[in-house]
């Protein structure tokens, strides 16, 4: 099966328009390049000055494939999502929408559980101490009251990056290696949740009045680590500024591979088993969240699957 692409504008004065079965990139003296529509996996411009026929923003739509538009710290500011992604689609998200609170404390305290699980490990692989985050894991109650994932959360990006490393500090290489792979990452979510028939700004936990991705921001808390983990790696290996190379290791996330009760999948399908497992949970035909048994990837397929023009 051929690998989703994430095709990425960065040039000003591109212009993205289907043909023939492609998507196609020019500027107004040249051709640029073409990916096959059913190889696309995403789309994100990291250029103002991009233009999009609606023949193409149409045709991205109906194969499900989100188109992501970033501001300058590669941090998304608008996505374009189909209206219909599932064939029961209104009876699922009626569902969604009537879930009770003690439900939708049940499956977060479960996505906090998996994000733990997955920043341990992915300390431990990474030479690092695991302990302080491991010792908040028995601490996790229903809802997360006592705020468990946030305090984790200190604990573990000072462990990984250093102890000033800081998240809200601008023009920092690895912040903005992070704000692009979990840009990448959360539109690999928000397809997952349009074609399980669910709608992306009904959210399990996330709050944010302005964010009409709250569940994406929810279902991707426990693949951060893996997007964390190619950061680490860019930051020890003396990476500068990010760059068409690490925009690539980064892209390569979401097909690298995890383990589950049905064999290795990557990471993108384990996204998707996780939004399907939701659905479920929300029609009462299951009580648990499906997360991967790995709690980091395998190992990276190190494949090609993005495209930058």
């Amino acid at each position: 099966m051929m690998l989703g692409r994430i095709v990425e504008i960065t040039i000003s004065g591109a212009r993205v328009a289907l043909e023939r079965g492609f998507i196609k990139v020019s500027t107004i003296d040249r051709h640029l390049g073409e990916v096959p529509l059913d190889e696309i996996e995403a789309v994100i411009t990291s250029t103002p000055a991009a233009t999009y026929t609606s023949q193409a923003l149409a045709a991205l739509a109906a194969r499900g494939a989100p188109v992501v538009i970033c501001g300058t710290d590669f941090a998304p500011t608008a996505f374009l999502l189909p209206m219909r992604g599932h064939y029961a689609q209104g009876d699922r998200m009626e569902a969604q929408a009537t879930a009770s609170r003690p439900c939708k404390k049940r499956l977060w305290s479960q996505i906090v559980r998996a994000k733990l699980r997955a920043q341990a490990a992915a300390l431990e692989v990474s030479g690092c101490n695991p302990r302080l985050v491991l010792a908040l894991i028995s601490r996790i109650r229903s809802g997360d009251p006592d705020n468990i994932e946030a305090r984790a959360a200190q604990r573990y990006l000072r462990e990984m990056f250093g102890r000033s490393f800081s998240r809200s500090t601008a023009d920092n290489n690895v912040n903005n290696y992070l704000n692009y792979g979990y840009t990448v990452l959360r539109a690999a979510a928000a397809r997952s949740i349009v074609a399980a028939g669910l709608h992306p700004s009904l959210s399990i936990h996330h709050k944010s009045g302005g964010d009409p991705l709250r569940l994406a921001d929810d279902l991707m808390e426990p693949f951060r680590p893996a997007v964390d983990l190619v950061a680490l790696d860019l930051q020890r290996k003396g990476a500068g500024p990010l760059d068409s190379a690490s925009k690539r290791q980064l892209t390569a996330v979401l097909h690298a591979d995890y383990a589950t009760e049905g064999g290795v999948t990557t990471l993108s399908n384990a996204l998707t088993k996780l939004s399907q497992s939701l659905a479920q949970v929300y029609l009462g035909e299951r009580r648990d969240l499906s997360f991967p048994l790995s709690p980091i990837p395998l190992r990276s397929t190190g494949a090609n699957c993005g495209n930058s023009f």
